[in-house]
């Protein structure tokens, strides 16, 4: 058995007609109304053979298409990327503009979230131009430039009400995850750490640098303490570096990811919010836990 799970991008409505016709054609069993006119979900016996040019076509009109082998079931731990997923923007890169290199910077991360450069070189690189930046700008980004991905509060919240455990992993920095992890209640932290000496920035980051085989460890650790397996785990992320993680949880979902992200990953969201994580574990809007 699978389950279809289609789901309306932010602002966005389902047509009604085209689920019927998807339904019908894909000769679907059992459809659950997860949310109305936002997101439904049904059963089939077999993949269809034209799932990848539906996927396509939904995804023009801004909806999420994602078919689960079984049935979706919530998942006991998240473990989640933090730049460019559970907030909207890359903090290194805000750290950059306000330091005046902002153009450069945002080139390579690009790159390197793409996968077009070794994560743990380029972010060297990056940081490098920071140096004797004042340490003061790392709270001042937090305070003026930060906003949290719309979705991560309920997501948190909903998961954690049934049970569920949480870790925000980061190729970012400590500043910036303690900060994330405290306004969405993650329960653990773990990123880089930027070297600081006399209150500036010396342009260096403490070794070892967490990078994808962190990520990836930290998924495994997790599994081993908590005594719960990779399966009944969700991972989530947008960057190259999240790649290893996203593949060996129970589902690991590309959230708004870079191209070559996007193109790996198994499962994928593009135009919802982080509540969209809920409908792909089978949550029904009525069970969301709005924080």
């Amino acid at each position: 058995m699978f389950t279809a799970i289609v789901i309306a991008g932010s602002g966005r409505t389902l047509d009604s007609k085209a689920i019927d016709k998807l339904y019908l054609d894909w000769q679907g069993r059992h459809m659950t109304e997860l949310a109305p006119s936002e997101a439904v979900m049904f059963t089939l016996t077999h993949v269809p053979d034209d799932f990848a040019a539906r996927w396509q076509a939904w995804q023009q009109n801004g909806v999420d298409l994602n078919l689960l082998a079984g049935a979706p079931s919530p998942k006991r731990i998240l473990v989640a990327d933090m730049d460019g997923t559970m907030i909207e923007q890359e903090c290194l890169d805000e750290l950059a503009e306000m330091a005046g290199v902002g153009v450069y910077v945002k080139e390579v991360t690009a790159r390197a979230m793409n996968g077009e450069l070794d994560f743990e070189a380029a972010l060297k690189e990056r940081v490098a131009h920071l140096k004797d930046q004042p340490a003061g700008i790392i709270n001042q980004v937090i305070s003026e430039k930060i906003s949290l991905m719309p979705g991560g509060k309920t997501l948190l919240a909903t998961m954690r009400t049934n049970g569920g455990y949480s870790a925000l992993v980061s190729g970012g920095f400590t500043p910036f995850t303690g900060y994330v992890a405290e306004q969405l209640g993650f329960d653990e932290h773990h990123g880089n750490d930027l070297i600081i000496a006399n209150d500036v920035l010396i342009g260096a980051v403490a070794e070892p640098i967490k990078g994808k085989a962190t990520k990836q460890h930290i998924c495994e650790t997790l599994s081993h303490r908590l005594n719960i397996p990779l399966s009944e785990m969700m991972a989530i992320g947008d960057g190259a570096n999240d790649l290893d993680m996203l593949h060996i949880v129970g589902m690991g979902v590309a959230f708004h990811g870079k191209p070559a992200v996007a193109a790996a990953a198994r499962w994928r969201i593009n135009h919802g919010d982080l509540t969209s994580l809920l409908y792909l574990q089978g949550y029904q809007k009525a069970d969301f836990i709005n924080a």
